[in-house]
């Protein structure tokens, strides 16, 4: 392969991950509107977001249910949701480590 055809690969490829990412962003804020942040109600690694000081936030949760990790649901459902220990809120929990 040249040198030519490889970097016109590359810009190919690289032109359709910009595609895929700008697509993906316009999607996400159409999505939200209907979701809700509800705490203390995703598995353990399934957060995604805000999981405590030090964490790289989506996945990071270490415990199931964990109380300071949030997950998005379909508005209006959060407060309704059981798990083993207790329902979901919309905001930060107390839950034993």
């Amino acid at each position: 392969m040249t040198t030519t055809t490889r970097r016109n690969t590359l810009l190919a490829i690289a032109g359709a991950l910009t595609a895929a990412v700008a697509t993906t962003a316009l999607q996400v804020p159409a999505q939200a509107a209907d979701m809700e942040k509800c705490y203390g109600v995703s598995l353990k690694g399934q957060n995604d977001c805000k999981a405590g000081e030090g964490t790289s936030c989506a996945g990071s949760s270490t415990i199931d249910y964990q109380g300071n990790a949030w997950k998005l649901v379909p508005k209006g459902t959060c407060v309704s949701m059981e798990t083993p220990l207790g329902p979901g809120s919309l905001e930060p929990i107390e839950r034993p480590a």
